[in-house]
């Protein structure tokens, strides 16, 4: 586990150094409204009330262990939850829709021009057989309607956005010949290739080892710093959290059971499970996080 240090947060979204909003941030890009999610087969209710918020530039943190929730109330929001599945209460919407009113056309064209994803096994996102660059070209050329060359230019340059050292020999690679951390940078690359307004981040550093866990966590603090990108960030530690959000909801067996500023929950935990994961985390040098948050 890396110890974290203050993380500067940008100020497109009017954030000052504390984690506190200098000016009101504008709608949410994302607004998740008491959503419960249940099985069909079986009637069970998976996930009780889920709720936030998500505002240009802000970054919402979802911790808890496995099986907690996290990943198909991310799931709902970008419209892919398992067969099966399904929203029975509540609503999300994005830039103001509520998705259960789109189409299939409207939600392929959503995908990736508003809202994007990374996952925690890029490999099982990238199609073995194609070049990445090519990958990431094709998704520009469709979404934006460009000519192969401007596609491809503009696929190399992602490649360096996201500090892959050799653009255009990565370009060129299938996924076999990249390690697990160019590979995560690739799907990076191609989440933010047609600028969405947010992007969630499910588990996206857990395979990787610390040095380049660090780095891609830096990647996307940098990324939101630049271009205003708001950031769900899911993952079952909390030290990954604590870097990079402003707000935190903590969830176990599909519930929330504490939300608010990621600062006062890590100061001032009220669940006796927040208080778990917390202590469980000390150990890993979130004690030396907070000593840093305290003197900030």
């Amino acid at each position: 586990m890396r110890t974290l240090s203050k993380n500067p947060v940008h100020a497109a979204a009017g954030v000052s150094g504390s984690g506190v909003p200098d000016a009101p941030p504008g709608p949410p890009v994302i607004a998740v409204r008491d959503v419960r999610i249940s099985d069909g087969v079986t009637g069970r209710e998976i996930v009780h009330g889920v709720g936030f918020e998500l505002t240009p530039g802000r970054a919402i943190g979802i911790v808890g262990e496995s099986g907690s929730g996290k990943t198909l109330t991310c799931r709902a929001v970008l419209g892919i939850l398992p067969a099966h599945f399904g929203v029975s209460a509540g609503s999300v919407e994005i830039e103001g829709t509520d998705i259960s009113t789109l189409t299939p056309r409207q939600w392929t064209a959503l995908r990736g021009t508003t809202v994007g994803a990374v996952f925690q096994d890029p490999a099982s996102y990238l199609n073995p057989s194609i070049r990445v660059g090519a990958q990431i070209a094709e998704v520009i050329r469709v979404k934006q309607g460009v000519k192969r060359r401007e596609a491809r230019r503009r696929a190399l340059d992602l490649l360096a956005a996201v500090r892959l050292r050799d653009p255009e020999l990565v370009y060129g690679q299938y996924t076999y010949e990249l390690s697990g951390g160019m590979l995560q940078r690739v799907l990076i690359a191609a989440a933010i290739a047609v600028e969405p307004r947010a992007l969630i981040a499910d588990e996206a550093t857990t395979a990787l080892d610390v040095t380049v866990q660090a780095e891609i966590l830096d990647l996307l603090a940098e990324l939101r710093e630049r271009t205003g990108l708001a950031l769900v960030v899911v993952s079952h530690d909390l030290a990954v959290v604590a870097q990079l959000c402003d707000e935190v909801l903590v969830m176990r067996q599909g519930e929330v059971v504490e939300q608010g500023p990621t600062r006062s929950v890590l100061h001032d935990p009220r669940h006796p499970y927040t208080r778990l994961l917390i202590a469980e985390h000390e150990q890993y040098g979130l004690d030396r996080f907070l000593t840093v948050k305290e003197a900030s």
